[in-house]
């Protein structure tokens, strides 16, 4: 059965692929058709936003919805026409769906009132206390996936602020972007249960890792 037009998300930029790549790489300002030079553009842009970002910490402040948005704004706003907006497509992670798009501004408030106005600003006194979180709030952000592309890079953009508003230095997140990704992803979908143990022992681990400067 044919679908309405008004379902269609085909005429949406962020559904789009560049010319020439082969449905490899997403329709961007730069003409990049390469999957590498992407990747590479994404990261130079990440690094450059990640700086910005930590000169300007507040350690008193609480993050809302808008600053996430702005955080992806700031990192992908010269690569890519929908950066800082909500996603208008759904999207999975082979057989693991995240939240449908229609959902994605609703969730996001409901994120900003029940984690993040707990959890930050994060200046717990008690480290275990960071620690969940920090579990809780990346786990939660990742599950909404409110953006087309970059979620766990923005997730851990506001990891590294909060990290940084407790009194830890700059994280370090080789262990779950290198070394334990499935590990990671394991304790992205135990957080579907409002489970954050696993998450919790990884990002002790990333702590402990970044104090000692591994």
């Amino acid at each position: 059965m044919n679908k309405s037009p008004r379902y269609s998300t085909s005429h949406l930029p962020e559904s789009q692929f560049e010319p020439g790549s082969n449905n490899q790489v997403l329709k961007n300002k730069l003409g990049i058709t390469i999957p590498d030079e992407m990747d590479d553009a994404e990261a130079i842009a990440l690094k450059e936003a990640t700086d910005k970002l930590v000169r300007k910490v507040d350690k008193h402040h609480r993050f809302t919805a808008a600053d996430i948005c702005g955080f992806h704004k700031i990192w992908l706003d010269g690569i890519y026409s929908w950066a800082g907006k909500y996603r208008q497509v759904n999207l999975s992670k082979g057989d693991f769906p995240f939240a449908a798009a229609i959902h994605i501004p609703s969730l996001m408030t409901q994120f900003e009132r029940e984690v993040l106005m707990r959890n930050t600003p994060c200046n717990f006194k008690n480290r275990s206390e960071v620690i969940h979180a920090l579990a809780e709030t990346h786990i939660e952000l990742v599950l909404v996936h409110p953006f087309r592309e970059g979620n766990g890079r923005v997730a851990r953009i506001l990891s590294t602020l909060m990290a940084l508003q407790a009194g830890l230095p700059l994280l370090d997140f080789g262990l779950i972007t290198v070394e334990r990704k499935k590990e990671y992803f394991a304790a992205i979908q135990t957080g579907l249960d409002k489970n954050y143990q696993q998450m919790e022992k990884l990002f002790s681990e990333i702590i402990e890792r970044s104090d000692v400067g591994l």
